[in-house]
């Protein structure tokens, strides 16, 4: 009799959304899912067939072969395998450690070994052999899909505790030198590390940096996984592949638009393009000098700047190097380096004069998205097949999706995705992956819809911090706090959250667009009318001013028994005293009353958030589900207009 075998690989969070870089981020998705492959692997060896879910064919076949594997993670980290009586489970966990061991020790060959220190050698030890927490089951109903649910409280996975000075991508882990305290040892160590002539390891690690085995492992895996050659005791190999040395910053990803911008007005034949021709190579060279003559994006592949005409070398300059808050920080720059920074400056400036752009946003997007209600159907063995069969098919389509949203994608295996994008473009791509994903189980029984989060990010803010947040707002806004199948938003400015907002998919979405990207659209017309007045920014300034004001007069309010009242006005009276509010602003291009209402009403609808409830009847136990707003308007629904249309910038 066949058996199922049971396998999960973590921590998912510990290991991924530990990150100070983009870089970080996307190498810790990519080793899991590597990890994870070779466990699949490890499986089919002893003829195992994978039931769930299908593992992509380019991934698995790089695995033993090599070759041009793929740059992305998208393998699960857990997966539900259908294997025969003389299957030895110790085999798949061996050879995830060997696979891990052979990784790490490439990476300590070719940086470390060379480094006069004892105790880097004990730590490295002590760390790399225990992190990983592998759990398994084996199990004779191919229905018990939530078998390693069961068993999450019986884990004992403790790592070692740790003494010294703490990682500074990882919580908790010591770093590398093994010193007890701050200070000259430390900080000797690393600058010996970092003084070595290795690829890369200036721009890799940047000074006074210090990370603990994983981390360092992390940073620097790229360089060396296309030489990774493991072995198995059962007479198969393990083979890496070359990887990418960079990822786009958040830096880069938040000024993509912007550059594209800039390279298509200095390709215009005319005056004003060959004069930018001329500022661009002029700043070009000013930058590279500021980064240590790297162009830190070389392998950045971001449709929008990818596609612009101009030099290659224009579009791989730090991404720093656009923002005037990075260049006038006297913090990141020595004292040489901050005579540079301040004609890059000036260089800056002059080009955004001469092209008439504003300030690129300083905002980014982290997208997070999963689908709802999968694990309960992969209990009904009529339904398993068509599951493996829709998540294959989407995930095979979101890498294509999000390159042509300008994005780059971190991670996309099973019905979950991680991808970072231009402020402008995050929404967008959300609703076409949505749309993909219906359409995949279009056609079978499973009822399946996917929740988005939006992490809007301020350059500024640690990344590590955005990343845990989504996963926060995704699972308790999108998903528990809107009834699922719904998409949700927050802005991260460095003081803090500034907003946030969420509505079911349908409430957010007409004719297949995004509602609050129309409006802000619009708005955008209003201040491109407003700027050629010289009134940048009135309109928008007078009427969200004054919003939140409006929803305290116009939300319901509770009596001293705590019950809620009805509102003073009705929804008509309140679109139209929203909608004489927006003339009185002086909306440059609305004329009419009729014309602020069309636009008035959308905002309202938005702003008035609406939960998706179910219902059970009794006498037909169909589900019954609605879509309920609530009575309480919410500013911030306006106020993620506002953002978008001003990209963030303030006017």
């Amino acid at each position: 009799m066949n058996q199922y075998f049971h396998f999960t690989l973590g921590p998912v969070q510990g290991f991924v959304a530990q990150s100070r870089r983009t870089r970080d981020f996307w190498a810790g998705s990519f080793i899991l899912s590597w990890l994870s492959a070779v466990a699949m692997k490890a499986v089919e060896k002893q003829d195992g067939n994978i039931v769930f879910p299908m593992p992509d064919k380019a991934f698995m076949k790089a695995v033993e072969k090599g070759g041009d594997g793929p740059k992305q993670g998208c393998i699960p980290n857990r997966f539900m395998a259908e294997v025969g009586n003389d299957f030895d489970q110790k085999k798949v966990t061996a050879a995830v450690q060997a696979a891990w061991k052979a990784l790490a020790d490439e990476v300590w060959k070719n940086d470390l070994q060379s480094i006069t220190n004892g105790e880097a050698k004990k730590v490295w030890m002590r760390q790399i052999p225990t992190f990983w927490d592998i759990e398994w089951a084996m199990v004779q109903d191919k229905n018990a899909t939530n078998t390693l649910d069961r068993l999450k409280s019986w884990r004992t996975h403790l790592p070692p505790d740790e003494p010294g000075v703490k990682c500074m991508m990882m919580d908790g882990w010591q770093e590398l030198s093994g010193a007890e305290r701050p200070g000259e040892e430390p900080k000797k160590f690393w600058e010996e590390v970092r003084a070595q002539q290795n690829s890369g390891m200036k721009t890799d690690l940047r000074p006074g940096e210090m990370l603990c085995a994983i981390a360092f492992v992390k940073r620097r895996y790229a360089r060396y996984f296309k030489n990774i050659t493991v072995t198995m005791p059962d007479d198969w190999t393990i083979r890496g592949w070359p990887l990418p040395h960079t990822v786009p910053s958040v830096h880069y990803m938040a000024v993509a638009p912007w550059l594209a911008q800039l390279l298509g007005k200095a390709n215009e034949k005319s005056e004003t393009g060959q004069t930018l021709r001329s500022l661009l190579r002029q700043f070009h060279g000013q930058a590279l000098k500021l980064t240590d003559g790297t162009h830190n994006e070389w392998e950045s592949n971001i449709r929008c700047v990818r596609e612009a005409d101009g030099k290659r070398e224009w579009k791989a300059l730090d991404g720093a190097v656009f923002f005037d808050a990075m260049l006038e920080n006297k913090n990141l720059w020595d004292t040489q380096q901050q005579a540079i920074a301040a004609d890059v400056l000036d260089k800056l400036k002059e080009v955004r004069d001469k092209a008439k752009l504003n300030p690129a946003s300083p905002f980014y997007a982290v997208l997070l998205m999963d689908g709802d209600e999968l694990g309960l159907q992969m209990c009904e063995q009529g339904k398993q097949q068509s599951i493996t069969n829709g998540l294959a098919q989407f995930t095979a389509e979101v890498s294509k999706i999000v390159y042509e949203h300008n994005g780059f994608l971190v991670y996309a295996g099973g019905d979950d995705v991680l991808a970072l994008l231009p402020l402008e473009d995050a929404l967008s791509c959300a609703t076409a992956l949505r749309k993909h994903y219906l359409s995949c189980f279009a056609t079978t029984l499973v009822t399946t819809s996917i929740s988005a989060a939006i992490e809007y990010a301020h350059v500024k803010m640690p990344l590590g911090k955005v990343l845990r947040d989504a996963h926060d707002l995704l699972d308790n806004v999108a998903k528990d706090g809107r009834g699922r199948d719904a998409v949700a938003c927050r802005v991260w400015k460095p003081g803090g959250m500034a907003l946030e907002w969420a509505q079911p998919w349908e409430v957010a979405l007409k004719d297949c667009s995004v509602v609050i990207e129309l409006l802000a659209k619009q708005f955008q017309e209003n201040q491109k009318v407003e700027e050629s007045k010289g009134e940048a920014g009135r309109f928008a300034g007078k009427f969200f001013y004054r919003i939140r004001e409006r929803f305290d007069l116009l939300n319901p309010h509770k009596n001293k028994n705590g019950t809620l009242l009805p509102s003073i006005l009705n929804d008509d009276q309140a679109t139209l005293l929203m909608a004489m509010e927006y003339l009185n602003s002086g909306a440059s291009t609305i004329k009419t009353m009729d014309e602020a209402r069309k636009i008035v009403g959308p905002l309202f609808e938005q702003c008035r958030p609406s939960i998706r409830k179910r219902q059970v009847e009794e006498i037909t136990k169909e589900t019954k589900v609605s879509i309920e707003p609530q009575p309480m308007l919410e500013a911030d629904g306006a106020l993620l207009v506002r953002f978008l249309a001003q990209k963030g910038v303030e006017q």
